[in-house]
């Protein structure tokens, strides 16, 4: 036989035996049968002692009780070692924590406590009773007690700063820290912030201590998310270099190092969900200012859909939010809108989760999707919007799109803003589409068309179109507003509460730009008839007899603050309401009302640009300026 068939006869040998072995060793890892229980069923397990036995027996259930709590304790002891620290500083919490307890007792509990954990804080942070135990302390305790514990924690800053209790510890020291102890605080995150950010825990740490920060020290948080050069090196920006372009001008960066860093930073934290925090959203702001157009879409496509609901609640956020909206494909605009269901009320009543349901209102072209989930969402809480301060945003811009007099400065360039790449190729792609249609026209004139289309700054209206919607916003409108019933149903609601909405604050805007019909008058063709009941309910509240007693519940609608001024434009500017409030409310009673508040309705009627309703007026009217007993002012005279 050769040598070849003697191997393989060996070879086979060995895994004969080696399996034999290893079923051996199955069977005797098989649990021994030991006795079989009173139903016959066989019990498996080590065989107990006699004596297991006999004192299982004679202990009763209570006792055996005991024995496993003490077992508990036992193994918490060698599993922890300040176990029993632990327990002593949970008997003093339960006292110090109460209301009822005066100063002085708590004062002393407080220093008890302290002085048991001195030199210990570090390891009993992390633990979960020991972490309320501390912040009750910090809470309570002294300033020198206070100094004492910022000391131990310094040290072991970072590694408590991801831990899943101490983390409210933390933030409850750099609550009460001095500005010494906070900048040693934002100090030792230098070169972590990233790492940082990309921790569930640490995340928290790293805002809180970007919300205490002065704007120097934000700045320097930021920077480092920047570049390498800002992480390594401290002092090379200023406060006066806000954005990441200045710092890139000021210190000559190359910008696709920097964008690329950045993309390093953003990509992980996008993937893992942390998009709560505000200085997330600040470095993904700075980031879509000098990204690439592949790159934006990217983290824009990334952002659509649950995150983004996550980031409205702040400024920075909000805008992201914009964005997304404005550069979004019609099916991204769709999944932002249907993850909106059910959260619409929450977003009108925040501050700038208004603006993100405004934005929607002025890009996105599919009505019948933003009528069905935004504007049905909204109608049944019409009132409590109406009278919120945020709540009336998005009605006030469907009502007069864009209003100075309604919104600020900011909340109109964060409507118009934009991402700077993204922009540049809709207008590559518009100029292209002239080409496209007409190839013999000249460059000048497809210069012109590109400049009618993508409008400058100045007009925020026709930017917004231009970077998002194709419909005609006055067509948006009427769809979103009239067609839908918003409304009508947003008329009788202001004729439910007439002289509430007017003696309000924040009322009264939406019930004038109602009364009036809207911009561009959009609500007089066809809900005329519905107006002339709006008129007839606030004459008739005006009607109402002069109150004796002067009380701000009981206070004329003529007479109050804001009502009165409210009534003094819409006689202005709408005659068809001056008209029905002269002849229900004010004809052969002006003599009795030409004194307060209300002698500046009264002497509109006479500046007012419409000659019906002036000369309606004038006769009773002219009597009063005569004698002297209705005031007006020299510029406003009538002719």
């Amino acid at each position: 036989m050769s040598s070849k068939g003697l191997k393989s006869q060996k070879s086979t040998k060995r895994k004969v035996t080696e399996s034999s072995d290893k079923v051996d060793s199955l069977k005797s890892k098989k649990p021994k049968l030991v006795s079989e229980d009173q139903n016959g069923k066989p019990k498996f397990g080590k065989p107990k002692s006699a004596g297991d036995k006999e004192q299982n027996v004679s202990l009763s259930k209570k006792e055996l009780r005991v024995q496993a709590k003490e077992l508990a304790q036992a193994r918490k002891k060698k599993r922890k070692p300040h176990y029993t620290l632990e327990q002593e500083l949970a008997s003093l919490w339960e006292k110090m924590r109460r209301r009822d307890i005066g100063k002085e007792d708590r004062s002393k509990l407080i220093s008890e406590a302290v002085r048991k954990m001195k030199g210990k804080i570090p390891e009993i942070a992390v633990s979960h009773v020991s972490s309320r135990v501390l912040q009750t302390c910090v809470k309570f305790c002294s300033q020198a007690e206070k100094d004492a514990m910022f000391t131990e924690l310094q040290p072991n800053f970072l590694n408590l700063a991801i831990n899943k209790y101490a983390i409210h510890f933390i933030q409850k020291m750099l609550d009460g820290a001095s500005k010494q102890q906070l900048a040693a605080c934002i100090s030792s995150l230098r070169g972590h912030v990233a790492s940082l950010l990309r921790h569930v825990f640490g995340s928290a740490v790293v805002e809180h201590a970007y919300h205490l920060g002065s704007a120097a020290q934000k700045q320097e948080l930021l920077a480092e998310l920047y570049s390498t050069e800002l992480q390594l090196f401290k002092g090379l920006t200023s406060a006066t270099e806000k954005s990441v372009v200045d710092i890139i001008a000021k210190l000559g960066l190359q910008k696709g190092a920097v964008n690329r860093h950045m993309t390093k930073i953003i990509q992980p934290i996008l993937e893992k969900g942390i998009v709560d925090h505000t200085i997330t959203h600040k470095l993904l702001i700075e980031y879509l200012t000098i990204a690439d157009k592949t790159s934006a879409a990217d983290v824009l496509q990334l952002l659509t859909g649950p995150l983004l609901l996550r980031m409205v609640h702040t400024r920075d956020g909000s805008r992201l939010a914009m964005l997304s909206i404005k550069h979004g494909s019609a099916k991204e605009r769709k999944k932002i809108i249907r993850e909106m269901k059910e959260r619409v009320i929450k977003m009108a009543s925040d501050q700038f989760g208004s603006m993100v349901l405004a934005c929607i209102f002025s890009i996105v072209d599919d009505t019948k999707l933003v009528s069905k989930i935004i504007v049905r969402e909204l109608e049944p809480s019409l009132k409590d919007l109406v009278m919120d301060k945020n709540g009336r945003r998005p009605l006030l811009q469907l009502l007069h799109p864009n209003s100075s007099r309604y919104f600020s400065h900011d909340d109109l360039a964060s409507l118009d803003l934009s991402v700077p790449s993204l922009c540049s190729m809709d207008k590559s792609e518009i100029s292209s589409q002239t080409k496209d249609t007409d190839g013999n026209e000249s460059g000048e004139e497809t210069k012109d068309e590109e400049e009618d289309t993508v409008t400058e700054h100045g007009d925020n209206e026709k930017n917004v179109k231009a970077a998002g919607g194709k419909k005609d916003p006055l067509v948006r409108r009427q769809e979103l507003l009239v067609n839908s019933g918003l409304a009508e149903r947003l008329i009788d609601v202001c004729v439910e509460n007439a002289e509430e909405f007017l003696k309000s604050n924040f009322g009264k805007e939406v019930l004038y730009e109602i009364a009036i019909g809207g911009s561009d008058g959009i609500l007089c063709p066809s809900l005329s008839e519905k107006l002339c009941e709006l008129y007839e309910a606030i004459s008739s509240v005006a009607a109402k007899p002069k109150p004796q007693e002067s009380k701000k519940d009981s206070e004329h609608i003529l007479e109050n603050f804001h009502s009165s001024r409210t009534i003094r434009r819409l006689v202005l500017d709408c005659p068809g309401f001056a008209s029905t409030l002269f002849k229900k409310a004010l004809s052969g009673k002006c003599r009795s009302w030409a004194a307060g508040h209300c002698s500046k309705i009264l002497s509109a009627f006479l500046e007012t640009e419409d000659l019906q309703v002036r000369e309606m007026a004038k006769t009773e009217l002219q009597v009063l300026v005569n004698e002297g007993t209705l005031k007006m002012s020299a510029s406003k005279k009538p002719e």
